[in-house]
C-alpha cells in the first residue's frame, strides 16, 4: 500500500471534511479497563442491558469487532449544545444528542462507509470496520488511548475544547496506520459537579455510574415499570438526560470553535425537511393520542423510536405526574385505558401524584376491571394517595 502517513493525512482531511472534530488513532491492543467493565457487570449495575453480560468476553480485544485488527481510528462527531429552553407544564425534556429528530446512527454511518472506502481502496487485501456503539467495543477508553480527552466523573468521556457534547466512532482495519499520544491526564481534579447533580444518585463512586439508576436509561433502556423511588427524580425529562453534563465545567460555555464544528456537521447531514429542527421538548397530552401505527410513522426514523410508543407514554406519565398540573388528567384518563400495562401503571401514578379528586371515579372504574396485577397495585396506591389529599 502507499504512505501510510499519507492515508493518515487524507483520511484526517476526510474526517475534518464530514464533519467530525476529532480524529486520532490508536493500537489494536487489549482492553486495559476490560477488568473495570466485568466489575460493573457483576455489580448488577447494567440493570435490564443483558447484552453486555451475553457479549462479556467479546469487548476484550478489537479482534472480535474485526478479526486481525491493528489499528483503530477514533472519531468525535459534535451535537447541538445550545442552552435548553425552559420545560413547561405539558412538556416533556429531550436530551440534546436528539435534539436534530434525526437517528444519529443514520448521520454516522455513511460518513464512516467513506471513510473505510478510502482506506480499502489502498489495498484490495485491506479490511475496515466502522462502528457507532452497536458493537462489542469500549469505545470511550479506546477515544481516551487515541488522545480525544479523558473520561470524566460521569464516565463521560470530556475534552478541554469541546467538553462532552459529542458522539463517538470507531473504525477498526487491518492496517497498521501511525498512532497518536494517549491521554494520560484528567481535568476534573475535586470537581464533582455532576456527581452532585444527579437527582437519581446513579453515581455509586466517582467514575462508575449505577445505569439502573440513571435517567437516560430509565427512559430509553429500561422496559419494565421505572421503579417507584426514581419516578420522582426523573423531572420532565421525557427521554434521556442532560443533567450530569449540564452541570460540568468543561460545558458551561462552548468554545467558538466547538459551535463552529456542530454548525458544519450540520451542513454535511441530509435531514428531512419534514422534521423539527428543535426536537428539544415535546407535548405529552398529544402523545396518549397515538395509536402503535400512528406513533410508528412519527418516530420511525428518531431515536424515540428504541423505547418504542409504550415507554415513551410510560414516561410521559410520569412526567406529567411529576409536574401535577390539573390540565393534564384527561391524557392520563386516556393513559389508563390503553391496550398497554406499561401505559396504565404508570398514568395510574401520575393520577395520584396530582392528586385531584375528579380522577378517583374513573381510577375506581378502571380497578374493577384491570387484569394486571402491578397495574391494580398502581390504581390502589393512587388512590390511597387521593384518599390522604382529601
Amino acid at each position: 500500500m502507499n504512505d501510510p502517513t499519507q492515508l493518515v493525512n487524507t483520511l484526517r482531511q476526510a474526517a475534518t471534511d464530514a464533519g467530525f472534530s476529532q480524529f486520532g488513532i490508536t493500537p489494536a491492543v487489549p482492553i486495559t479497563g476490560y477488568s473495570d467493565l466485568v466489575a460493573w457487570i457483576d455489580s448488577g449495575y447494567a440493570g435490564e442491558m443483558g447484552y453486555f453480560a451475553n457479549r462479556q468476553q467479546a469487548y476484550a480485544h478489537p479482534n472480535s469487532v474485526l478479526e486481525g485488527t491493528k489499528s483503530i481510528i477514533a472519531l468525535a462527531y459534535p451535537y447541538d449544545s445550545a442552552e435548553a429552553a425552559p420545560c413547561s407544564n405539558g412538556m416533556g425534556r429531550i436530551a440534546k444528542y436528539i435534539w436534530s429528530g434525526v437517528d444519529y446512527h443514520d448521520i454516522i454511518h455513511p460518513k464512516l462507509k467513506q471513510l473505510c472506502k478510502l482506506i480499502t481502496q489502498q489495498s484490495p487485501e485491506s479490511k475496515a470496520r466502522g462502528v457507532v456503539d452497536t458493537a462489542p467495543l469500549m469505545e470511550r477508553e479506546i477515544a481516551q488511548q487515541a488522545g480525544l480527552g479523558w473520561q470524566g466523573k460521569n464516565t463521560l468521556l470530556l475534552n478541554k475544547h469541546q467538553g462532552s457534547y459529542f458522539f463517538l466512532a470507531c473504525i477498526l482495519s487491518n492496517v497498521e496506520l501511525p498512532c497518536d499520544e494517549t491521554h494520560n491526564t484528567e481535568h476534573c481534579g475535586t470537581c464533582q459537579a455532576c456527581l452532585d447533580a444527579c437527582p437519581t444518585d446513579a453515581f455509586p463512586a466517582p467514575g462508575v455510574l449505577d445505569a439502573s439508576r440513571c435517567i437516560s436509561y430509565l427512559t430509553i433502556e429500561h422496559r419494565s415499570p421505572i421503579p417507584a423511588s426514581l419516578r420522582e427524580g426523573m423531572g420532565h425529562w421525557l427521554f434521556g438526560c442532560d443533567i450530569c453534563q449540564e452541570v460540568c465545567p468543561w460545558n458551561r460555555k462552548p468554545t467558538r470553535e466547538a459551535n463552529r464544528q456542530h454548525e458544519q456537521a450540520a451542513h454535511t447531514t441530509e435531514v428531512d425537511e419534514a422534521k423539527p429542527l428543535r426536537f428539544d421538548q415535546l407535548d405529552l397530552a398529544s402523545l396518549f393520542e397515538l395509536d402503535d401505527e400512528q406513533f410508528r410513522q412519527r418516530f420511525r426514523k428518531t431515536p424515540l423510536w428504541r423505547a418504542r410508543r409504550r415507554g415513551v407514554l410510560r414516561n410521559a406519565a410520569i412526567v406529567l405526574g411529576n409536574q401535577k398540573h390539573r390540565s393534564s388528567i384527561p391524557a392520563l384518563r386516556r393513559g389508563l385505558e390503553d391496550p398497554e400495562a406499561l401505559v396504565r401503571g404508570a398514568s395510574a401514578w401520575a393520577l395520584g401524584c396530582i392528586g385531584d379528586e375528579a380522577a378517583g371515579p374513573q381510577l375506581t372504574l378502571c380497578l374493577d376491571h384491570e387484569q394486571d396485577p402491578e397495574v391494580t397495585e398502581e390504581i390502589t396506591l393512587a388512590l390511597s394517595k387521593l384518599k390522604t389529599n382529601q
